[in-house]
């Protein structure tokens, strides 16, 4: 039996699915852009399947199931990723963090206009942080690290669809390190604690990237711990972090040696990022 594509679009639309998100989907299914969908939404589906599988994703998401999960990708500082279960969804937040640290980097290219600063990712899940600093400063050496197999395992696919190169390693934070130096580090950590009422609203993407125990902050601690043995001389850590955590990792930066502490906002005008300097 044939469906009009504006009458599967009509329920899911029922069922709480935005009308962007559903014609987004449809054109996922239908291999066709959003436009096609929006201009022939009179067009009827005489295939089975595609029936079948649309109204299902209409369905998951409907559910609350990010749509980058059911599209397989993301847009992330204009690069398209791709996504899955194993890895949080990029947000466009944590491009304020990819900023910040092209700005440093663009710092010390004018002042040592043939180096090639080693920089590092920690934490990296889909590779986004890396992936976006290597694209728009490809002189710079990008290493990135990674609890799960299977988050790098993410990182990897994008690294090589992009034709992008940053050495992955497996590890928790500055684990899989020892003994290197950089000259930039940066990290979006787990910061969610527990017991948080927002999780609720998360519950389809991996919990280890997005809740730190106790008052959110034990991630954030052990990168802050462990940064003098890493940093070279003026290196900067910069950490994404929760909205109400600013005042705390500013103290726990300044409290391990480093210096110059700023925050920085996201576009909500909500504190978002901290970063200080290694003195060395």
């Amino acid at each position: 039996m044939s469906v009009r594509i504006a009458d599967l679009l009509g329920e899911a639309q029922a069922a709480g699915v935005g009308r962007a998100d559903a014609q987004r989907l449809a054109a996922h299914q239908l291999g066709c852009s959003r436009e096609w969908v929006i201009a022939h939404d009179d067009q009827l589906l005489s295939d089975a399947r595609d029936v079948d599988v649309l109204r299902k994703l209409l369905q998951r998401r409907a559910a609350g199931e990010p749509l980058a999960y059911l599209v397989g990708r993301r847009e992330f500082h204009g690069l398209t990723l791709l996504v899955d279960r194993d890895v949080l969804v990029p947000r466009p937040e944590t491009e304020l963090l990819v900023e910040w640290a092209l700005e440093l980097l663009e710092e010390g290219r004018r002042a040592q206009p043939t180096a090639s600063p080693d920089v590092v990712d920690l934490g990296t899940g889909s590779g986004a942080i890396a992936l976006a600093v290597k694209h728009a400063a490809p002189w710079a050496r990008l290493s990135a690290s990674d609890a799960s197999a299977a988050a790098l395992e993410v990182a990897r696919r994008n690294a090589a669809h992009l034709g992008l190169a940053v050495d992955f390693v497996a590890g928790d934070w500055w684990q899989p390190l020892a003994g290197r130096r950089f000259a930039l580090a940066l990290a979006n950590p787990p910061y969610i604690a527990s017991g948080d009422p927002h999780l609720a609203a998360l519950a389809h993407e991996p919990q280890r990237a997005l809740v730190a125990h106790g008052d959110g902050l034990d991630a954030l601690r052990r990168i802050v711990a462990g940064a003098p043995q890493h940093l070279r001389a003026g290196a900067w850590l910069l950490l994404e972090h929760g909205h109400d955590q600013a005042d705390a990792v500013q103290a726990m930066l300044t409290a391990a040696g480093l210096s110059e502490a700023r925050t920085r906002a996201d576009l909500a005008g909500l504190p978002r990022c901290t970063g200080a300097r290694w003195s060395g």
